[in-house]
């Protein structure tokens, strides 16, 4: 169990150091302070890293920005507009595809995750 939630924070973090860009130092991305009992939700860590809810956050804007960037795209297609090739049309659809999968993956096991700790004998 310990295993499954290293492999979904180790995946959260690589996220992020996708999203801040190449040049962006590698730090603790989730910090424990963040998810100790009584931190304010969405605090950040010591490091002044995002804590795990920004984090999130993050995470699913980025989704919702490619849908929105792919319907977008789709419709100006549809409606003839020439700066709008297919290829263009199909590489933003499958983007915006695969990143929705990914995270019904992660939620998929962050659920997983949850019910093993619910589970466990005290």
């Amino acid at each position: 169990m310990t295993d499954a939630i290293s492999s979904i924070l180790s995946q959260i973090r690589a996220h992020e150091m996708r999203m801040r860009g190449p040049d962006a130092a590698p730090g603790n991305a989730i910090a424990p302070s963040a998810l100790a009992p009584g931190a304010a939700s969405g605090a950040t860590g010591a490091a002044g890293a995002p804590g795990f809810q920004q984090t999130l956050n993050n995470a699913i804007d980025s989704v919702s920005r490619a849908q929105n960037t792919s319907g977008a795209l789709q419709q100006a297609f549809e409606l003839g507009d020439p700066r709008a090739d297919l290829a263009r049309v199909m590489v933003a659809m499958q983007q915006s595809q695969v990143a929705f999968r990914a995270t019904v993956e992660v939620r998929n096991r962050l659920v997983q995750a949850y019910q093993d700790v619910m589970n466990m004998p005290v």
